[in-house]
Parts: C-alpha cells; sequence; structure tokens
C-alpha cells in the first residue's frame, strides 16, 4: 500500500510541475506532446528557458509516403529545449536536439526554434516555428537523415489555454537498400495546449 501511495504521489507531482500538455489531431493523425518546464525544480535556471519534452504521433499513410499503415509505426521523440526572449521584442528564439525514430529509423536532429507574439490585445495571438535536422553522422538504424519542420498559429483563448493551427513536414530519409526518402508524415493540423 505504501508503496502505491508513494508512486501515486510521485506522477502527482510530475503532472503538476509540468510546464505544457498539447494534443494535436487531423481526420487521420493523433498527436500528444508534453513538456517539463526545468526551472520549475531548479531555482538557479529562469523559468521559461529550459524544457524536456516528449511526443508521440500516431500517423496514417494517408499523411506519408508509405503505401500502408502496416509499414509505419508511432513515432516517438524526446527533446531538450533552451531558449531566451530577445531584449525589448516579443520574439522568443531556442535551440534544441531531440533523440526520436520509429521501429526501424532513430535520428539526432538539432534544430531552430521561434516563438513570436503577434497580438498583444484581448486575444493574444502566437506566430511559432521550428527546423531540426540531422545529417548522416546524426542518424542511426536505417535513416539516412531527418529534416522536421513546423509551422503553427496559437490563439490563447483562456489565460494559459491555447487552440493551435498548425502544418508539419517529419522527412525520414532512409538509407537507398531500405527503401529511400519517405516523409513519415506531411499535414496540416488542429489541436489543443494547456500551460501549468
Amino acid at each position: 500500500m505504501l508503496k502505491k501511495i508513494g508512486l501515486l504521489a510521485l506522477c502527482s507531482a510530475s503532472v503538476f510541475a509540468m510546464h505544457s500538455v498539447e494534443l494535436n489531431i487531423n481526420d487521420k493523425d493523433l498527436e500528444f506532446g508534453a513538456k517539463v518546464d526545468m526551472g520549475q525544480f531548479n531555482d538557479t535556471i529562469d523559468p521559461d528557458s529550459v524544457f524536456i519534452g516528449a511526443k508521440i504521433l500516431h500517423a496514417d499513410e494517408k499523411n506519408s509516403d508509405f503505401r500502408s499503415n502496416s509499414e509505419m509505426n508511432d513515432y516517438y521523440e524526446a527533446s531538450f529545449l533552451m531558449q531566451r526572449r530577445v531584449a525589448a521584442t516579443e520574439l522568443v528564439i531556442g535551440l534544441g536536439v531531440k533523440l526520436n525514430g520509429t521501429k526501424n529509423f532513430s535520428s539526432i536532429p538539432l534544430g531552430v526554434e521561434a516563438t513570436y507574439k503577434i497580438v498583444n490585445g484581448a486575444i493574444p495571438l502566437y506566430l511559432k516555428g521550428a527546423v531540426y535536422f540531422a545529417p548522416e553522422i546524426l542518424s542511426m538504424q536505417n535513416a539516412k537523415n531527418f529534416l522536421e519542420y513546423r509551422v503553427a498559429l496559437d490563439i490563447e483563448l483562456i489565460t494559459n489555454g491555447y487552440v493551435t493551427v498548425g502544418y508539419r513536414s517529419l522527412d525520414t530519409n532512409y538509407d537507398s537498400k531500405k527503401g529511400g526518402d519517405k516523409n513519415y508524415n506531411k499535414s496540416a493540423y488542429i489541436g489543443v495546449k494547456f500551460a501549468f
């Protein structure tokens, strides 16, 4: 019984320390992500500057170059991001690294992310973009290289509650013997995001 209570308390603490959770969908794909703000655990780190995260994407062959769902596996990623606000502007820029993959593909892409607050009024709007790339040296298993880019518009309808409209492209280039250039997912999506 004590073990169960301890495990429940640990899980609850993790949930309350979480910086954000998001759920993105379209007619065929489902994506769930979470980020933890490390500044909430360590007083020496400024809040909103260092994050660790995880994401899972269950995609359909309709939005990819794969011929059937049996060829596709869920896409997983773990991420680390450091960011800062550019002085006297509404621009936040960041540098990140990910460990991502599917059953037959894995890579360690490096990337850049940016967020710009467009409207500062009653309903704030944020334009977000990200580009991650892994050359051959950072690609493993059957991977030759990897390129991901995303663009999204976040609308803050309630405090710390956002509606997201975006587009993503995950380009998984396989070794030529294992299938060549295949875009794992390229699709528009809509979603919700909650920050804590």
